[in-house]
């Protein structure tokens, strides 16, 4: 038998090795349910629906075909920004504002805002009626110099106009490098007309809480307010705590302030009770508003929370609070929302303190963070909260024990104040 030269050999076992090769890759491509297909001489791997979901996704590549082949300029096709899209369009879809898909820079400005550092405007935004609004500008930011109140309609941001836009794209167009400018058209709640806010964006610093002790005849902040003419001369003592956010560092500083509450007390018999001010506070974590909750209370449910599967998680007093015995007002305003709600939710129900001002945002879902490949993130709402005694926060609010609106905000005439002083002198 004639033998086979070497090279020819060598040729059949390369040819022989590639075969197995490519025969495991696609066993084990198979076996991960991964779909590889070729588009454009490009490889593109792709997961395959759940079992129990049928998608043709054919006009998806379709499209996405036709975009490359006809679209005029297509130096701007970005396929990486395309897929963004895409996932945003499906979670869109969903109809939830609060349910978001974060592109890598969305879900890292997130993170910077609950931080307490950012460079932008110092507004917290949200949704209503399909409505891109304030729910609250942070106090001393440019937002608030500008004139920006709670429940402001952003119509448009640089001339673009913000119908459809989901809360993260309003924060990308908004936000933007210290010293820059960004033009917001402005509907005023009650407002017939638009105004336009030319406003210079800064590195937002928030510290989450402000402190104070003070005799009644020394707070500026009523001094002239009517609703304060029979007591605002006064000698008694007040102690005042706002609490700005629920962000990475509010433990801390709550800590800090309270100390200084607590210090107050110790020396002045005065003492005649504390205002707990939780107006424009646009919430944030969870744990911070039963770890605030908790220094009130003595006990009990601070919120429950019914989840997407039907079952109800209850978070009760995790701690042993310093603030239990203390005479207690608590603020509230259209601005107030999510944790903050919470917070006042369970006071009421708890019967621990009095609330003041307006009914709260009605920001009572549940927004579970996730973290996605490359810096992404996705945001879904995973449950609705209830407050102690059963009550919905969800579109619904809570609704103040003393109701006093303000129009104006008038820095010497803080009527929802003078009510609270009022109260604690009861």
């Amino acid at each position: 038998m004639k033998s086979l030269p070497f090279s020819t050999i060598r040729t059949y076992i390369l040819i022989l090795a590639l075969l197995i090769l490519t025969g495991g890759i696609g066993y084990k491509l198979g076996e991960s349910r991964v779909n590889v297909d070729v588009i454009k001489n490009k490889l593109v791997i792709g997961q395959t629906p759940p079992s129990q979901t049928s998608v043709d996704f054919s006009l998806f590549w379709d499209v996405w075909q036709r975009l490359y082949r006809y679209y005029i300029d297509k130096a701007s096709i970005d396929s990486q920004k395309m897929v963004w899209g895409a996932i945003s369009g499906m979670v869109s879809s969903l109809g939830d504002p609060y349910t978001a898909f974060l592109p890598p820079k969305e879900n890292k400005e997130f993170k910077e805002d609950l931080g307490g550092e950012f460079e932008g405007i110092g507004a917290q935004l949200g949704m209503k009626d399909n409505r891109i609004i304030v729910i609250a500008p942070l106090k001393g930011t440019p937002a608030e110099k500008a004139g920006i109140r709670p429940s402001d309609w952003i119509v448009k941001v640089n001339e673009e106009e913000t119908n459809g836009w989901s809360i993260p794209q309003a924060v990308t167009k908004i936000r933007g490098p210290q010293g820059t400018k960004v033009m917001l058209t402005i509907l005023h709640e009650r407002d017939q007309k638009p105004v336009e806010l030319s406003i210079m964006r800064d590195t937002i610093l928030v510290p989450s809480v402000e402190s104070w002790k003070k005799s009644i005849n020394t707070i500026t902040e009523i001094s002239s307010a009517t609703e304060a003419a029979s007591f605002k001369t006064s000698n008694e003592t007040i102690a005042y705590l706002r609490l700005t956010r629920f962000g990475d560092h509010t433990n801390d500083d709550w800590n800090k302030a309270v100390s200084g509450v607590l210090a107050a007390v110790g020396t002045n018999g005065k003492m005649k009770g504390l205002v707990f001010d939780l107006r424009n506070n646009p919430g944030g974590y969870l744990e911070g508003s039963v770890f605030i909750a908790s220094e009130f209370l003595d006990n009990g449910i601070v919120v429950s929370q019914v989840n997407s599967d039907g079952s109800k998680q209850e978070y009760t007093v995790n701690r042993k609070g310093k603030l239990l015995d203390i005479p207690l007002v608590v603020l509230v305003n259209k601005g107030s929302a999510s944790a903050a709600e919470i917070v006042a939710g369970a006071i009421r129900d708890h019967k621990r303190g009095k609330l003041v001002g307006e009914t709260t945002f009605g920001k009572g879902s549940v927004q579970t963070p996730q973290e996605l490949s490359g810096g992404a993130g996705i945001h879904i709402t995973t449950g609705k909260w209830l407050t102690p005694n059963g009550d919905s926060i969800h579109k619904q609010g809570i609704k103040p024990d003393f109701e006093v609106n303000v129009d104006v905000y008038d820095a010497s005439a803080d009527a929802q104040l003078a009510k609270a002083i009022e109260l604690l002198l009861q």
